[in-house]
C-alpha cells in the first residue's frame, strides 16, 4: 500500500481527496522485506500520538512521527500486525488528556459493545459480478425499474437464539442467499440496506455511526459483506445503502473531539450539535471533513459495488435551525446552511463523476432543486424521497370511507407536484414505529375493509409517477409494529388475508417492470392523464399512464377506497377497441379471478364520458383496484 503524498496532502486539505481511506487508516504492507501494516491518523492539534494493538495486551504503546508530506497526519509502521488484528490510537491532545480512539477509516471494527478497529485489507475478496457492472448504467436509471425492498438485516430473518447466540443474527452469507431467492420471487428489482456502517446502539438502527468506512460485525466480516452483494448483483438485484452525512454519536472512542479539539464537529456551540437525537453535526466548512466522507462515499460504492447510497436526515445538512431553538444564520444569512449544502453538490458531482453510482436524499424540506444538476444550481441528488406522498396518502387512508370524500385532494394533489424533481415513493420503517401503528391498522374498518384499503393505495404508489419503496413486513401487512429486537412476523403471510396482499405486491412488481409507462416518467407531465380526479364523493380516482407522444402502450387505473359496490360503473377512454384487465386487486389469489384464466377484455362504447369520446362499463367491487391495457 503507497505512502500517503505530497499530492494525497494537497487533495485531503483542498476537500476533494474522494480515495484518502486508501492513505490513512490501517493498511497491510511490506517495508524492506518484512510484512507488516502501515498506520496513518489525521490529528492536527495533537501532541503526539500512538498505536496499541491486542496482539501485545494493549500495553506497548508504538509511538508515530509526523508525516513528512503533512505535519498534520501521524505515520508508523508496525512489523507482524496483519489482518484481523485490532488496534486502537492514543492521542494526546494539546490540554494533555490522553484520548483512547478507534480510527475513524477503519475498514473493520469489533463487534459492541468492545469497539476497537480491526486491520483489514482491501484486495481479499474475488468478485463475481462482472456481468452485472458491465450492464449497469447509471446515467439511464431514469429511466428503469425501481422497486426497492427496504430491510433491516437483523430482523429481516433470525436463528434460534441459545445461550451463545443471544442476538439470533444471520451472516451476511445466509441473508444473502435467502434474501435474492425472496427478492426476486416478489419482483423488487433493488434492496436498501438499513445501517450497515458500524454503529454502537442497536436502537438508532445504524444511523448512529461510529464506522463510516466498516460494514457492520453484527453480521460479518466485510469480505461476507462483499459477499452479499456479489450475490445480489449476481441475482440481478441492485444494492441500496443508507448513509448518514449530517452527523455522529458522542460515544467517547469515535469522532467526538478526536484530537482534543472539536476536529470532526464544528467550534461553533450554536452548530454543534442536533440536540433531537443528542448528536454532533459534521463541520463541512473544513476541507478535511469534507473529503472524510466524500471518501466515505466513494468506498461504499467502489470497495463494495454499491449501486446507491440513500443520505440521510439530509433536511439537517440543508438548514442551520433544524431541530435547533437557537441557531446561527449562514454568512449570508438566512436558514440555509451554505457550506453544507456546497458539500452535498460536491458530494454529488464526485460521486457521479468518479464511480458507477448515484445518490438518493432522505429530505423532508420543500427545498428546491434538490435533483437539480449542480451544472444549474442544484444539489444534484438524482432521486429525492416523496415524504408528501407518504404522508398525505396515509392521512388520507386513515379517515372513515365516509368521510374521504371531504379529503380527496390529499390523494390527488400529489400529482400536481410529480415532476418537480425526481421521486421516490415511500412507505419506509419510520412509518411502522413509535405508536404510529402498522399498514395494516392505518385505515378504520373491520380487516377486510383495511387490508382491501391498503391494496388500493399500494396499487396507487406503483402506478403514480415515481420510482417505488415498501419496507419489510409492508408486502404482507404485518399486524406488529417493527421492532430491532424481534424478526418481522413470517407467519402473517400464512394467513390467506395477509397472503392476498402479499400477492397483491407480487402482481404489482411484475405489472411495474412489465409496462414502461410506469417507469419510465421522471420530470415528464406527459406521462400522466387524469381520467377523472374529482370523483371525490365515490372516494374514486381514474387516470392513464402512458408514454408522452400517444397511447402505444398506455394502461387505465381505476382505483377505489371505498366499500361500496358500484353496478354499472363507467369510465372514459381515448379510443374504441377491446380493453384488456391485466390487473385488479381482487386477483391476488387463485380461486378469485385471474385475468390470465378467460377475463373476457371490454369493449370501449361510443359515448362521451369523462371528457372522453368513448367509455367502459362494468361493475367495480368494493376497494377494488383495476388496471386496463389501452389497445
Amino acid at each position: 500500500m503507497a505512502k500517503y503524498t505530497d499530492y494525497d496532502s494537497y487533495l485531503f486539505h483542498q476537500g476533494t481527496h474522494s480515495s484518502v481511506y486508501k492513505k490513512l487508516g490501517a493498511h497491510p504492507d511490506v517495508v524492506d522485506g518484512i510484512e507488516g501494516t502501515r498506520f496513518a491518523v489525521w490529528a492536527p492539534h495533537a501532541g503526539f500520538c500512538c498505536v496499541i494493538t491486542a496482539k501485545t495486551g494493549w500495553e506497548d504503546e508504538k509511538w508515530m512521527h509526523q508525516s513528512e508530506n503533512d505535519p498534520t497526519v501521524w505515520e508508523c509502521f508496525l512489523p507482524g500486525v496483519g489482518p484481523g488484528d485490532a488496534y486502537r490510537f492514543i492521542i494526546f491532545g494539546p490540554d494533555g488528556v490522553r484520548r483512547i480512539k478507534s480510527d475513524p477509516y477503519s475498514l473493520r471494527m469489533e463487534l459492541r459493545p468492545a469497539n476497537a478497529s480491526i486491520v483489514e485489507s482491501l484486495e481479499s475478496y474475488e468478485w463475481h459480478d462482472d456481468e452485472y457492472q458491465a450492464a449497469r448504467d447509471n446515467t439511464q436509471v431514469l429511466n428503469k425499474p425501481m422497486s426497492i425492498y427496504e430491510v433491516h438485516l437483523g430482523t429481516w430473518k433470525k436463528r434460534y437464539m441459545g445461550p451463545e447466540d443471544e442476538d439470533g443474527y444471520l451472516n451476511y452469507r445466509e441473508l444473502a442467499d435467502q434474501l435474492a431467492e425472496y427478492v426476486n420471487y416478489m419482483g423488487y428489482t433493488h434492496v436498501e440496506l438499513m445501517g450497515i456502517c458500524e454503529y454502537p446502539f442497536d436502537g438508532s438502527w445504524g444511523y448512529q455511526v461510529t464506522g463510516f468506512f466498516a460494514p457492520t460485525a453484527r453480521y460479518g466480516t466485510p469480505d461476507d459483506f462483499r459477499y452479499f452483494v456479489d450475490k445480489m448483483h449476481t441475482s440481478g438485484i441492485g444494492v441500496i445503502l443508507d448513509w448518514v452525512p449530517a452527523h455522529f454519536p458522542k460515544d467517547y472512542f469515535g469522532l467526538v473531539e478526536f484530537d482534543g479539539t472539536y476536529l470532526y464537529e464544528s467550534e461553533d456551540p450554536l452548530r454543534r450539535e442536533f440536540p433531537e437525537w443528542t448528536t454532533l453535526a459534521f463541520d463541512y466548512s473544513k476541507p478535511e471533513v469534507r473529503s472524510f466522507m466524500i471518501s466515505s462515499a466513494c468506498y461504499w460504492i467502489n470497495e463494495f459495488h454499491i449501486d446507491a447510497l440513500r443520505a440521510d436526515a439530509v433536511a439537517a445538512l440543508l438548514y442551520a435551525d433544524y431541530s435547533r431553538s437557537e441557531w446561527r444564520p449562514s454568512a449570508g444569512g438566512g436558514r440555509i446552511n451554505t457550506e453544507s449544502r456546497e458539500f452535498l453538490k460536491q458530494l454529488n458531482y464526485t460521486v457521479c463523476g468518479r464511480t458507477s453510482g448515484f445518490l438518493i436524499a432522505e429530505d423532508s424540506t420543500a427545498e428546491d432543486g434538490i435533483t437539480r444538476d449542480v451544472r444549474y444550481d442544484g444539489v444534484g441528488f438524482t432521486f429525492k424521497w416523496n415524504m408528501g406522498w407518504m404522508n398525505d396518502s396515509l392521512r388520507y387512508l386513515a379517515n372513515d370511507p365516509i368521510y374521504r370524500q371531504y379529503h380527496h385532494g390529499e390523494l390527488t394533489h400529489t400529482v400536481d407536484y410529480a415532476f418537480a424533481e425526481n421521486w421516490v415513493l415511500v412507505l419506509s420503517h419510520d412509518e411502522v414505529v413509535h405508536m404510529k401503528r402498522t399498514m395494516s391498522q392505518k385505515a378504520p374498518g373491520s380487516q377486510q375493509d383495511r387490508l382491501g384499503g391498503l391494496k388500493s393505495l399500494y396499487t396507487y404508489q406503483y402506478t403514480h409517477p415515481g420510482k417505488k419503496l415498501l419496507f419489510m413486513g409492508q408486502e404482507f401487512a404485518m399486524d406488529r409494529e417493527w421492532s430491532e429486537k424481534r424478526e418481522i412476523d413470517w407467519w402473517n403471510a400464512d394467513d390467506f388475508a395477509h397472503r392476498d396482499v402479499m400477492q397483491c405486491v407480487r402482481n404489482l412488481n411484475g405489472l411495474y417492470k412489465m409496462y414502461s409507462s410506469l417507469y419510465t416518467d421522471s420530470q415528464n407531465p406527459a406521462t400522466f392523464e387524469w381520467v377523472n380526479r374529482n370523483d371525490a364523493s365515490r372516494n374514486i380516482l381514474s387516470y392513464i399512464r402512458r408514454n408522452p407522444w400517444n397511447y402505444d402502450g398506455a394502461l387505465l387505473v381505476v382505483i377505489s377506497f371505498s366499500p361500496v359496490q358500484h353496478y354499472g360503473y363507467t369510465v372514459g377512454v381515448p379510443h374504441e377497441g377491446l380493453y384488456n384487465r391485466v390487473f385488479s386487486t381482487y386477483d391476488s389469489l387463485p380461486g378469485q379471478g385471474n385475468p390470465a384464466d378467460g377475463i373476457a377484455p371490454l369493449t370501449a362504447e361510443w359515448h362521451d364520458c369523462d371528457g372522453y369520446t368513448h367509455m367502459l362499463t362494468y361493475d367495480l367491487r368494493p376497494f377494488e383496484s383495476v388496471i386496463f391495457a389501452i389497445p
